[in-house]
């Protein structure tokens, strides 16, 4: 992986997706002075267990929740895109809406979601989550940085920007494992802040224990260490 990283941006498709993959590692990177955006393709308007709360309430709701849980890893450069939640596909319009992020932030690294299905975990598989790594992976290659991708976005005044490296989260080629063991107390809080999402589980803390225990044993860590797992693509 590169070493001299000044700026990140993760781009995921639902609040939430964030904290549950990678908010320990987000809280490394912080700590260590790279600044950090979170992209949000959705507002998770779909998402939820109370019937009593309106749909028309849910989106705004997440949003705050997820502003909030990125404090916990010191992030404060969060943005939507506001497309349905359940709805998304790997759209020219969604590759152009994220190339222009990636444009306005310049980032190093790009952290997505899997293009591809993972056999083993279902959760990581969601459409939504195929799609936005799908569209997020081609903003990085090629979008971003060609001058003559969408050239509406360099009428902007956004020029060609080429990120360096892609972090994918939740796909079946994962290799590399960060411990965050010690971080791990703000990730707990970062997932927490999603209360629409997570109050129905009765051990929340044991069911990430137990998950990134898992990781970090895949990783060769010693026991009782916690990791989040990933596949590093070079982008250059």
């Amino acid at each position: 992986m590169i070493d001299d990283v000044e700026r990140a941006l993760v781009v995921m498709a639902h609040p939430d997706d964030i904290d549950f993959s990678c908010a320990g590692t987000v809280a490394t990177w912080t700590d260590a002075g790279i600044e950090v955006a979170y992209l949000l393709v959705t507002d998770g308007d779909a998402g939820g267990f109370d019937d009593d709360v309106p749909r028309e309430e849910m989106g705004p709701l997440r949003r705050a929740e997820q502003t909030a849980a990125a404090k916990c890893v010191g992030v404060t450069d969060v943005r939507f895109l506001g497309y349905p939640d359940g709805r998304v596909e790997p759209t020219l319009d969604l590759r152009r809406d994220i190339a222009r992020v990636i444009r306005q932030v310049r980032p190093d690294r790009v952290v997505i979601s899997s293009p591809e299905r993972n056999y083993e975990r279902i959760y990581a598989g969601h459409p939504d989550h195929r799609a936005v790594g799908s569209a997020a992976w081609d903003a990085v290659y090629p979008d971003a940085r060609n001058p003559y991708a969408f050239p509406e976005l360099r009428a902007e005044g956004l020029e060609a920007w080429t990120a360096r490296e892609i972090w994918v989260m939740g796909g079946p080629s994962l290799g590399e494992y960060v411990d965050v063991t010690d971080v791990f107390d703000r990730k707990l809080a970062a997932l927490r802040s999603h209360v629409s999402q997570v109050s129905h589980h009765e051990d929340l803390e044991g069911m990430l224990r137990a998950w990134m225990g898992a990781n970090a044993a895949r990783g060769g860590l010693p026991e009782g260490r916690l990791a989040e797992a990933f596949q590093i693509v070079p982008a250059v």
